[in-house]
């Protein structure tokens, strides 16, 4: 509104003309009433004392001058009905920068400031100003409150994408009027559209340039910033910066140097650009540009070629590059680990790699390079060696002109074959657990195979027409259940006896079967070194160990060649120069086995361990007689390596640790014919046992000699059958049962009745059953046994302590 409201211009706005007030110039009433209102909205809307001031002075010379006097109401209800001169109002509101209004009780608009009339066309007052409904709830609000407690204010408002602070407050000598102030339009406007500026593309294009950029608001707070900034002010994303604010993240020298806080003395200067987002208020919003300060006193191409004749001669791998990725310089310790010459490297790190490294390389470079001073690592591939991994280390620099990272390369190789021998190890171990599982389960099966099968021997005679086929039953049961010794001794759970032994003596009496068994195309030679010392082992073990390698040798020369056996002593140095990993440094006797053959390839070379692994063709080879060597070897305490090459041959390496202690004499004894024992008994036997084939067998085996037998499903059973006053010679226990197992069942009943003669039998090896037995005085049958094994171990077991 720019002129002073006339009659009928007051009706226009929602006025009454009947209402307009006749001033009477010695009323002082009415004076006063006016200037009071007039300074009211005056100060709201400036805040300024020196213009209050003065509006004061004019309302008074104004009223000072009216001659112009009109028939009123009475003295008493001039506070009513008397209205401020709007001319004088309507001129103080337009000395503010924001949208101001006045309205009555009515809601009517009857005063406006030309930024009000420009931004809600129509003449309509508050919360008529063409909002959505949401918005126009909130002025509603706002008024009503106003109304009640004299002032309220609103955050924001928005009206077709403008944005408003809004303040309401009562005004009048009888508060008739609502005073509306709509604040910061253009300001605001402005603000947002630079936050999209930094946050949109422009922003991510000044930070792969190096430019930082960020958005304050009046306060001081970040209201936004590109990648840029927020990486050289946390080192994380923006998350950490918004709403902070921007001196948190930067100092200031003495001599007036920016620096960013988070990088300390190390950190370079910035030179810091201010941009007010309004022109007319310095102190407004701004927007902050900053770049590495170029007035280092550096000369920074001369300064590059100083660091790159260094990173020549450091025999590291090492490359500068841009901040767009491209190679700047490469020392030939980094073309080398490439295997590619220095003069010859693509244009950028990602074309070295394979196509899934690519982006993280590239990812990793545009951080660095625009980031803080920092490092770190990643974990790469070459395209042309896609199975190894390496490490390329990336390092933000600064003051070398263009050159913005440090790359540097690692050779991993022996880190990562140490992670696969760790993992293969991992892998045997599991497959040991697993195999002595199923050896477990398959010796159940064979003990009532072979028990049966000898139980019908016993009512056949030899020459009778089922006699042959039963012996051929038993006889490949007897191979099934040597198959079931090779798992166990592959998972190290078969039962060992260990003596104290010269290897040369177990090489001198397995030799001559060794040679019946490698042919007459392949040459046996055999070697001793000085200074051997003895071992502690199990001599019968040692020997399957010597023949199924020599069988495996002998199977690589098809057309012949040389089986070499050694024995040397290898002391502390020896081993330590020698450099493999899983060899703990001691003293140790090799035994070496090496033959002349065609080789084993490299990638099977790490397989042939496993169990059921076999390069043999089908049906000539169980896959069991490496992994049954490496089970011995280990459960023997020692270690075993392999080494090969195609066409060359094959080397392993057996490495039993030195006996330390006294070495006993052997007793001299003399040799007697085998006496079979007379078997037959008498006495009351428990048998204990879970599957029903095998206790079947046993019962049947100890009643066919005279016992009287007894059976139980479990523990449990067995001291209900003891609680009921039942009294045994000698319990006969499998022992990992359900519900109560054998070594458990046998605590209790020593408990309640006394040494009791114990038998326990079971599919799993007795030294790895021992720790859980832990009972004194107890007898131990492997499975699988036959009907005259059962027979002996419970003879024995009852006439130990007769």
């Amino acid at each position: 509104m720019n002129k002073i409201p006339s009659p009928t211009d007051f009706q226009m706005l929602g006025g009454d003309v009947d209402a307009y007030p006749r001033l009477d110039f010695q009323k002082l009433g009415v004076v006063v009433l006016a200037t009071i209102l007039s300074l009211t909205i005056v100060w709201f809307s400036t805040e300024n004392i020196v213009l209050l001031g003065s509006c004061a002075a004019t309302i008074i010379a104004a009223v000072g001058l009216i001659h112009f006097f009109r028939s009123g109401p009475s003295v008493e209800n001039a506070s009513e009905l008397s209205v401020p001169d709007w001319s004088i109002t309507h001129a103080a509101t337009q000395m503010s920068n924001a949208a101001i209004a006045i309205s009555d009780r009515a809601g009517r608009l009857v005063c406006a400031n030309d930024h009000y009339t420009i931004a809600f066309p129509g003449l309509k007052a508050p919360p008529d100003l063409g909002v959505d409904d949401a918005n126009r709830a909130l002025l509603v609000a706002a008024g009503r409150a106003a109304w009640r407690d004299g002032s309220t204010d609103i955050a924001t408002i928005v009206q077709e994408g403008r944005t408003f602070r809004v303040k309401v407050a009562r005004a009048g000598m009888a508060d008739e009027y609502l005073l509306w102030h709509l604040a910061a339009v253009e300001e605001i406007a402005i603000e947002h559209r630079a936050i999209e500026v930094i946050t949109g593309r422009i922003g991510r294009a000044m930070s792969s340039s190096g430019v930082m950029a960020v958005a304050v608001s009046a306060d001081g707070a970040v209201r936004a910033a590109n990648a840029a900034f927020a990486l050289r002010a946390t080192g994380t994303d923006m998350e950490p910066i918004l709403g902070q604010l921007f001196a948190d993240f930067v100092r200031m020298d003495e001599k007036g140097s920016v620096y960013f806080e988070r990088e300390g003395r190390r950190g370079l200067p910035i030179r810091l650009l201010h941009v007010p987002l309004n022109e007319e208020n310095a102190e407004s919003a701004a927007l902050l540009l900053a770049v590495d300060e170029e007035g280092v006193k550096v000369d920074r191409g001369l300064a590059l070629a100083h660091v790159e004749q260094l990173l020549s001669t450091l025999p590291l791998g090492l490359a500068l590059v841009d901040r767009d990725g491209r190679f700047l310089f490469a020392n030939d310790a980094f073309a080398r680990v490439l295997d590619v010459q220095a003069d010859k490297l693509p244009p950028y790190p990602g074309d070295l790699v394979i196509n899934e490294d690519k982006g993280a390389v590239l990812d990793s470079i545009r951080r660095y390079g625009s980031g803080a001073v920092a490092s770190g690592d990643i974990a790469i591939r070459l395209k042309e060696r896609p199975e190894e991994v390496i490490a390329l280390s990336i390092a933000g620099v600064r003051g070398l002109g263009e050159a913005a990272v440090l790359l540097g390369l690692k050779d991993n190789s022996e880190e990562i074959t140490l992670k696969r021998q760790v993992a293969q190890q991992t892998k045997m171990e599991s497959i040991g657990q697993l195999a002595g599982g199923v050896a477990h389960d398959f010796n159940n099966i064979l003990t009532a195979i072979i028990g049966y099968c000898d139980l019908m021997l016993l009512r056949h005679q030899p020459g009778d027409s089922d006699y042959d086929d039963i012996q051929q039953i038993k006889n490949n049961s007897n191979r099934a259940a040597s198959l079931t010794r090779q798992l166990l001794a592959f998972s190290r759970q078969q039962t060992l006896r260990p003596q104290i032994l010269q290897l040369a003596n177990v090489v001198a009496d397995v030799s001559s079967l060794l040679k019946r068994l490698l042919g007459e195309t392949v040459r046996l030679e055999v070697h001793h070194g000085r200074g051997v010392g003895a071992v502690r082992a199990d001599p019968g073990q040692l020997e399957q160990v010597i023949i199924n390698l020599g069988v495996n040798a002998r199977d690589a020369m098809p057309k012949g060649g040389i089986v070499h056996i050694s024995t040397v002593a290898v002391s502390q140095s020896e081993v330590a120069a020698m450099g493999r990993e899983f060899l703990p440094i001691g003293d140790y006797v090799q035994l070496s086995v090496e033959d002349s053959g065609v080789g084993i390839p490299k990638e099977n070379l790490s397989k042939i361990f496993e169990p059921f692994f076999t390069t043999k063709e089908m049906g000539k080879g169980t896959g069991l007689g490496l992994s049954t060597v490496y089970g011995i070897v280990k459960q023997s305490g020692g270690f075993i390596f392999a080494d090969s090459q195609l066409q060359n041959g094959t080397r392993f390496d057996i490495f039993l640790p030195v006996h330390r202690g006294e070495i006993p004499t052997p007793e001299v004894t003399r040799r007697e014919l085998y006496k079979p024992k007379d078997l037959w008994g008498s006495g009351r036997i428990l048998i204990v046992e879970d599957e029903d084939m095998v206790r079947a067998v046993a019962e049947r085996a100890l009643v066919r000699q005279g016992y009287v037998v007894e059976t139980a499903n479990d523990g449990e059973q067995a001291l209900e059958l003891f609680a009921d006053g039942k009294r045994y010679d000698l319990v006969v226990s499998d022992v990992v049962m359900p519900n109560l197992d054998g070594p458990s069942m046998a605590r209790r009943l020593r408990e309640s009745y006394g040494d009791i003669r114990l038998l326990f039998i079971s599919g799993y090896a007795e030294e790895q059953l021992r720790e859980t037995i832990s009972l004194d005085n107890v007898a131990f049958l492997a499975k699988p046994f036959s009907v005259q094994q059962i027979a002996e171990a419970v003879h024995d077991a009852l006439a130990k302590d007769d």
